[in-house]
Parts: structure tokens; C-alpha cells; sequence
């Protein structure tokens, strides 16, 4: 009880805080604060939730979160990718920034933090392997593209939509400078020294520059007054069947994408610790933050990678660090939002493009072009669809799965089933492959690199039967069984049918290597039942021995071959 205790609770591992640890920790914690801060207010933008949700957001949750999870060194709280599906998943729902809009941004945040909650309770967390990683590297990459494109009117100072530019281009100069100089200083920042806060500097000085210059007050976008204090309890109303049936999609690409961008930072964290990543306890962390930011009145949240390794960087060592950054934004929150109500918006898209700009990056299509060109094209489609689909981004992700698990079917429904031969070497290689002697005359040797089941079973027995009528003097059958690691109930059937097929001609079965389970199963269904026609042997060296002999037997008796015995 108390084990399963301290498994839900993974704060009560943290080691006890000292004066050095919280030093090191207090750093890390400013670090990323001061990060999260302008982050969150520009995300909440990119969310199109009022603007203070963004820092809301990096409250509570981040609390909930740091507390609950396996991985206590990531930062959660608001990110690029998953504000985008905010935006993308609510745009036919409801006007952004609406009551109704914020409504529909908790429910999606309740829901998504339910199901990650229900997969970690119940130890589903290994369905989240549906989405491989090039479907999510092609989904990620053009999420970055459209997160760029809808930062672009603000970020150059277009006065009008992308549809007016084109006819009446309206301009606003200073809006333009703001945003590519805050661009310009967010890159050099990033290359010069990744632990500086240089958010937080640029959005400082920005207002500064804004307030100094009336930037407001002649017509220039800025973000304008936030509120003060503490989030208050929101509890959404009822959206109604119709509208809740709306956000399922959402909420499963929700779900399965927020929390493989955990799993990207989650699994550097356990590699550095030397630990395993409990992928279940971290879906329940994180599926709280979510239920948290939604009670908050904010959005879905998500671990942000940058954030993250920033944290790391600057030597978070344990939770602590977190506990840190929460307070920073928790003072920020109650002390320094009239600062940001000058800020200049595009500033803000600035910040999101800077987060961004790295999440695309052409040369792993490249890269995987040379690994495997078909889910290269996967890839590619995945990538296609979101784009063309947008805004909603679901279907890029569906497409990916549906594809990724077609082509794993196929390969199931056709595994490589090869005539094996020794290789001077002295292993078993593909025999035409490599112009390999048969190991013996009148002899079929293979291995089939599958699982007997229902989806390999019917392709093994006719390789087999095709090979038999394409060679009628085949005396032996030699069996490779090392691959095979489960035999399902067809795969039994399978094998007795091939069996019997082998014993109606009289060609004798050798079985090598074949694991315990795969033999518990076939022998349940009396598939091995002793008989002078079938050969078991431990290992492969006892095999290839075998075939020897009979080799060797055939040199000086060939015309007794269908009397020879082992």
C-alpha cells in the first residue's frame, strides 16, 4: 500500500532541500520564470484566449504537474504546438477570445486532462506509441508552419488580414520594427547564451520603448491591460451533446500529441537520471495539470521542450526548481502586469516565431528518405494533409496513424520467410541472397523472421507448400525457429496442417531453436507429438550438425535417402 502510495505521489522521493540543493534550484527556477512569463502571455495569444490565461496557465498546472509526475525537471505550462490545436480545433466552434471560445478552451482542457488520467491510471500509456516518430516529426514541422504563417500579419505590422494585404497593403512601420528586432535579438540571444533571459529583457524594453514613443496611442496593437491577482475557480457550462461530440477528435489529438512533446523531454530527463521513464505516472501528472489549467479558466497545457532543456541547462536537479519558477510568475502575476499591457503584440509574435523557427527542419526528411523511403512518404502526406487541412489538424495526425498502421499490417501479413544457407562466416544468411549452397541435397531450409499468428500463418504454409511442388524431391524440412517468439491459436492450426502435409510425403521436419513459449503452445495443441518424421534439436549448431550427417549420408548412400534416418 505504501509502495503504491509513493508510486502516485513522486514528490515524497524528492530528496530533502538544503542550502546548496536550493541554491542550484533557486537559479533554475528564475531562469525559466522569467522565460515563462512573456512565453505564456504570447501563447495565450497564439490559443486565442485572453491573454492572462497564458500566465494562468503556468500557475497552478505547473504546480499540479511537478507534483504528480515521474518527471519532475520539466516545465509544463503553455506550448507553441499545443495552443495551435487550441486555436485550429475551436475556430469553427466559437469567435477567439469570446466567452463561449474560453468555454469550449476549458471543456478541451477537462477532457484531454481526463483521458490522459484514465490512460495513466489503467497503464495504457503504450498506446500512445500509434503516433511514430516520423508522423509526428511531419505533423510537428507543419504546425510550425502554420504557427509562423498566423504570426506573420502581426509580427511585420499588417493593419489588415492576409486576404486585404493582397488587395490594399496597410502597413504599420514601427509595428514591423518592433517585431523583426525582437526577432533579431530573440536568435542571437538563443546562439549567445541559452540560460540569459532575453525574453524577458526584449519584452522590458519594448515597453519601454512603446510607452516612450505613444506606440498605443497612435493606433499601434499592443497588449493592452491585464488583470491583477489570482486566477478564481471557473467552472464552465454545458456545452451541450452536439458541441462535446465536436471536441472528441480534438481531444484525442490533443492528448496523444501534448503528451509525446512530454515524452521528447521526458525521456532526456530519465537517460541523464540513469532512470526508467514511467510513462503512466507522467500521463497522470500531466493529465491533472490539464484538469487544473482548465479550472483555472486557461487551456490545454503541455511540456515544453525548450523550456525544459533550459531548465536542465541552468541545473535543475530536482522539483524544486519548478517550485521556484511558480513563484517568480506567481509575483509577476501580482506585481508586473501593468508592464505588459504596453507591450507592443507584435513583440509577442516575435517571441512565438523565435520559439518555432527550430521545430522546422527540412534534413530530417532527407534523413529519413535515407532510412526508409516509404515512411518517408507517409511522412510527406502527413505533412501534406495538415497543411491542406487546416485548421483542423486532426486529420494530418489521422492520416499518419492510418498509414503507419497499414503499412505495419502489411508487413505483418508478409513477413520474411527466407531459404537459408551457411555463410563462410558461419552464420545462416539468405542463401540466394548471398549464392549460398543448400545446407543439404534435398533439403529446404527457413526462417521465418515473424510470429506464427493469424496475420503470418496463412503466408508461411504457402511458402512452404509452393516450395514442395516447385520441388518434389524434397526429403527434409529444416525449421529455423529462433525468430518465432508466439504461436497464437491459427499458427497452431497452421503448423499441425503442415505437419501433416510433410508426413503424407513422407519429408521429415527438423525444428531448431524453437523458444518455450512458441513449443508450450504447439504442444498444447498436439503439434509435437513424438514421431520418427519430426526432428526437435536445442540450438542451431545441433541443426546444422544434423544436416551435415545427412549430407554427408547422401555422399555415400544416395540411392537410400527416403530410408534414412537421423
Amino acid at each position: 500500500m505504501r509502495s503504491a502510495l509513493a508510486r502516485r505521489l513522486p514528490f515524497l522521493h524528492w530528496p530533502r532541500p538544503t542550502a546548496a540543493l536550493l541554491r542550484g534550484e533557486a537559479l533554475a527556477g528564475l531562469t525559466v520564470g522569467l522565460m515563462v512569463i512573456p512565453q505564456g502571455v504570447a501563447y495565450a495569444q497564439l490559443a486565442g484566449m485572453p491573454l492572462v490565461t497564458g500566465i494562468y496557465a503556468s500557475l497552478l498546472p505547473a504546480l499540479v504537474a511537478v507534483l504528480f509526475s515521474a518527471s519532475a525537471r520539466l516545465s509544463v505550462g503553455p506550448t507553441a504546438l499545443t495552443c495551435l490545436m487550441v486555436f485550429t480545433s475551436l475556430m469553427p466552434l466559437a469567435e477567439p477570445g469570446s466567452p463561449q471560445w474560453v468555454e469550449l478552451a476549458v471543456w478541451l482542457a477537462l477532457l484531454s486532462g481526463l483521458l490522459q488520467v484514465a490512460l495513466g491510471l489503467f497503464r495504457f500509456g503504450w498506446l500512445l506509441n500509434l503516433i511514430n516518430s516520423p508522423v509526428l516529426m511531419a505533423f510537428t514541422q507543419a504546425a510550425a508552419v502554420l504557427i509562423i504563417t498566423s504570426q506573420l500579419p502581426a509580427l511585420l505590422g499588417f493593419r489588415v488580414g492576409w486576404a486585404e494585404m493582397l488587395r490594399q497593403p496597410a502597413i504599420d512601420p514601427l509595428a514591423t520594427a518592433f517585431g523583426l528586432a525582437a526577432l533579431a535579438v530573440l536568435m542571437m540571444a538563443r546562439r549567445w547564451k541559452p540560460t540569459f533571459p532575453g525574453v524577458l529583457l526584449i519584452v522590458a524594453v519594448a515597453a519601454a520603448l512603446s510607452y516612450v514613443t505613444g506606440f498605443a496611442t497612435r493606433g499601434g496593437a499592443v497588449v493592452g491591460p491585464l488583470p491583477r491577482g489570482l486566477p478564481t475557480p471557473y467552472l464552465p457550462g454545458w456545452p451541450g451533446w452536439h458541441v462535446l461530440g465536436q471536441l472528441v477528435l480534438p481531444t484525442l489529438v490533443v492528448t496523444l500529441v501534448s503528451f509525446l512533446e512530454t515524452a521528447s523531454s521526458a525521456k532526456v530527463d530519465s537517460q541523464r537520471k540513469g532512470e526508467r521513464w514511467d510513462q503512466d505516472q507522467d500521463l497522470i501528472g500531466q493529465g491533472l495539470a490539464k484538469i487544473a489549467s482548465g479550472f483555472s479558466g486557461a487551456f490545454a497545457t503541455s511540456s515544453s521542450f525548450s523550456r525544459s532543456a533550459l531548465n536542465l541547462y541552468a541545473g535543475a536537479q530536482t522539483g524544486w526548481a519548478t517550485i521556484v519558477s511558480v513563484g517568480v510568475v506567481l509575483l509577476a502575476l501580482l506585481l508586473f502586469t501593468p508592464v505588459l499591457r504596453f507591450v507592443p503584440q507584435a513583440v509577442l509574435a516575435a517571441i512565438v516565431v523565435a520559439a518555432v523557427l527550430g521545430l522546422i527542419r527540412p534534413r530530417e526528411f532527407a534523413r529519413l528518405w535515407r532510412i526508409s523511403r516509404v515512411e518517408t512518404a507517409i511522412a510527406a502526406a502527413t505533412f501534406v494533409v495538415t497543411l491542406a487541412a487546416a485548421p483542423a489538424l486532426y486529420w494530418g495526425v489521422l492520416t499518419g496513424v492510418l498509414m503507419s498502421l497499414s503499412l505495419f499490417l502489411y508487413q505483418r501479413l508478409h513477413p520474411r520467410i527466407i531459404e537459408v544457407g551457411l555463410h563462410p562466416d558461419g552464420s545462416l544468411r539468405d542463401r540466394h541472397l548471398w549464392h549460398l549452397s543448400p545446407l543439404a541435397p534435398h533439403t529446404y531450409a527457413l526462417r521465418m523472421d515473424a510470429a506464427l499468428d493469424f496475420a503470418a500463418a496463412s503466408r508461411f504454409e504457402r511458402n512452404l507448400t509452393e516450395y514442395l511442388t516447385a520441388h518434389p524431391d524434397t526429403r527434409h524440412v529444416c525449421l529455423f525457429a529462433q525468430p518465432i517468439n508466439r504461436v497464437d491459436a491459427t499458427g497452431a492450426e497452421v503448423f499441425a496442417r503442415v505437419l501433416h502435409l510433410l508426413h503424407t510425403r513422407e519429408i521429415t521436419l527438423h525444428i531448431a531453436g524453437m523458444k518455450l513459449p512458441a513449443e508450450r503452445v504447439l504442444t498444447a495443441a498436439g503439434a509435437l507429438a513424438p514421431d520418427p518424421l519430426l526432428r526437435h534439436y536445442r540450438t542451431d549448431a545441433e541443426a546444422l550438425a544434423a544436416m551435415r550427417a545427412i549430407a554427408e549420408a547422401l555422399r555415400t548412400q544416395p540411392a537410400d535417402l527416403p530410408a534414412m534416418a537421423i
